[in-house]
């Protein structure tokens, strides 16, 4: 007959033998057993190791702790400082003053060659006592324990050897406690008991050095969520509009994870009342914009969204008329220099004079009324026929004239048909002609330019595979004009791009990255890291990170503070943002399934 076990107590109750006990959280949490070895303790086969650390160089350098507590190592480590009286240490020190003067003063007697570690003791002790009476220094005694955890002794060894070349590194050494494994884990844990007892002198200069948490901490009270800090485990909360600008460059590798880190901060601000505007040269953010109910617009030469290059933007209340019309002007020559591929300074200067007439032509002039100019915006075919007209100006009829009545007309000498109403405006390129990129992505941010500055609004302006636009002079100096002037219309500007060699030549790569308060840097190549380091200067330890790092993690910067980070978001969002090819085609496989299964 198999009897079954019941966890028992005796108890001196008259009638009764035994009575089960409680149950309660220590139960439950405490092993089973724990066996005390000398060099470590076993508790029901999660073995357990403890140092301490009992020998100091001259000299400790900050942050010292934190190249341990940063392993990827399960540890417990307490410290114990004790003060010490002032008076007991200056008699203390008195007395070894005294003793080190003898000393070197009975070498000088004896004509030996002086002992420099006796005069550089003394000297460390004069300065100590004068900043001990000055009361500028307190005495502590502080006493470090480490306890390790792991499986097997052999892994117990490797930690034990990975410690070792840490501290010694820093001329720092540790011992485990033998025979005495069980006090240096209790001393380990959080009861405030230091039974092990093993301690140093410090005043308070080195031993403040000794602070474990050195890792910022860029939490706020407003803001997204960014991501997780790597270092502490804390949660990146953000806001971009509260440093001195709001703009944000990123730079990773293809597949590191920036389109998804851009969608999750997109899905976020949109929910904090941010509008955004994306150009997409590859259509990634088609699903987002029509998850949430925002606008997708198609752009390429068979598209029926057309934006014309001669829109003008209604001049704010703080604005003049004249000015307005003067940048959009040379804005536009700007965009001819591209189009046409290159301008001599003649074809410029005729250029600008053609331009200012067809504006003129439609009665857009500085005098006029800026209400009327809506409704008399000219085309790129006005523009060909104030150039017809115009001595020298026969090479820019011919080369315009493929944008006007040619194989590009659909797209260049059209009137403007979308409007930026939703909160997520997306404009995707994919189908353009990649010789036309360039072309396009520059009308389509001259568009979005001239929006922002009619109206002041919280928006987000993000540019991805930014590269493209910076392949052109202009196209550069327009996007670095923007990320300058963009703090004054209320409007962040987000730069992506994975050709960092291109983007970091360019004459304006450098000033956009100066100009961008926020930088996240993730998974770099071999090839562009070294670029990096100096741009940024990051360490060899930061550098190695974004060689090695994992999809979706990097290092996150905002204005004087970084962070290493983790991009998480929740299975909705999640679904909302991933473009992984394998989670599309399952998604797609499971929808067919379930067609086919509701109609045999």
């Amino acid at each position: 007959m198999k009897i079954p076990f019941i966890k028992t107590r005796r108890k001196a109750v008259p009638g009764r033998v035994f009575e089960a006990e409680v149950t309660t959280a220590a139960d439950i949490i405490a092993p089973s057993s724990v066996q005390v070895n000398s060099e470590n303790l076993d508790m029901s086969g999660r073995l357990a190791k403890t140092f301490f650390v009992f020998s100091y160089p001259r000299y400790l350098s900050a942050a010292w702790l934190s190249s341990t507590i940063n392993l990827d190592v399960p540890m417990d480590i307490s410290l114990f400082i004790h003060p010490i009286d002032t008076t007991f240490i200056l008699k203390q020190l008195r007395r070894r003053v005294t003793e080190v003067q003898s000393e070197i003063m009975d070498k000088e007697d004896r004509g030996l060659v002086r002992d420099p570690e006796l005069e550089t003791a003394f000297q460390d002790l004069e300065d100590l006592r004068d900043r001990l009476q000055t009361a500028q220094e307190k005495m502590f005694r502080l006493g470090v324990y480490i306890t390790v955890y792991g499986e097997t002794t052999e892994e117990l060894r490797q930690i034990e050897t990975t410690l070792r070349s840490i501290f010694e590194s820093r001329l720092l050494y540790i011992k485990p406690a033998l025979y005495q494994q069980k006090e240096g884990f209790n001393s380990c844990l959080p009861y405030g008991r230091d039974l092990l007892g093993v301690h140093t002198s410090l005043n308070t200069d080195p031993l403040s050095s000794t602070f474990p948490f050195v890792s910022f901490d860029l939490s706020s009270n407003a803001g997204i969520l960014y991501g997780i800090n790597r270092h502490n485990n804390s949660l990146i909360l953000f806001d971009r509009f509260s440093l001195e600008n709001a703009n944000e460059v990123i730079f990773a590798k293809s597949g590191s994870g920036k389109s998804y880190a851009v969608k999750l901060e997109v899905l976020r601000s949109l929910m904090t009342g941010v509008d955004v505007v994306i150009l997409d040269p590859e259509n990634e953010y088609r699903a987002l914009a029509q998850a949430i109910g925002g606008s997708f617009y198609d752009i390429s030469l068979g598209s029926e969204n057309h934006v014309n290059p001669f829109d003008l933007p209604a001049p704010r209340e703080d604005e003049k008329a004249e000015d307005v019309l003067r940048s959009n002007i040379i804005n536009l020559v700007g965009l001819m220099r591209i189009m046409l591929g290159g301008l001599t300074p003649e074809e410029d200067a005729i250029m600008d004079r053609a331009i200012t007439e067809t504006y003129a032509a439609k009665d857009i002039t500085i005098e006029s009324d800026p209400a009327a100019w809506k409704t008399n915006i000219p085309l790129m075919e006005d523009l060909e026929q104030v150039l017809e007209g115009m001595e020298g100006a026969e090479s820019l009829v011919r080369r315009l004239h493929k944008f006007t009545k040619g194989t590009y007309e659909n797209f260049f000498n059209r009137p403007t048909n979308i409007e930026l109403g939703a909160s997520l405006i997306s404009f995707g390129i994919r189908d353009m002609e990649e010789g036309l990129r360039p072309m396009a992505m520059y009308i389509i941010m001259r568009y979005i330019w001239n929006i922002v500055r009619s109206e002041l609004k919280r928006r987000i302006l993000v540019l991805d595979e930014a590269w493209w636009i910076m392949q052109s002079e202009e196209g550069a100096s327009f996007l670095y004009g923007i990320a300058k002037r963009a703090r004054k219309y209320y409007l962040g500007v987000t730069t992506i791009t994975q050709d960092v060699g291109d983007f970091m030549k360019s004459s304006y790569g450098r000033p956009i990255i100066t100009n961008s308060s926020i930088q996240i840097l993730m998974k770099q190549s071999p090839a562009t890291i070294d670029l990096l380091q100096k741009a940024f200067n990051l360490t060899s330890e930061e550098k190695n990170l974004l060689l090695e790092t994992d999809v979706g993690e990097g290092i996150f910067f905002a204005g004087q503070k970084h962070v290493a980070i983790k991009i998480v978001a929740s299975p909705a969002e999640h679904q909302i943002i991933t473009t992984a090819p394998e989670e599309l085609l399952r998604r797609r496989e499971q929808k067919d399934n379930l067609t086919n299964a509701a109609n045999p």
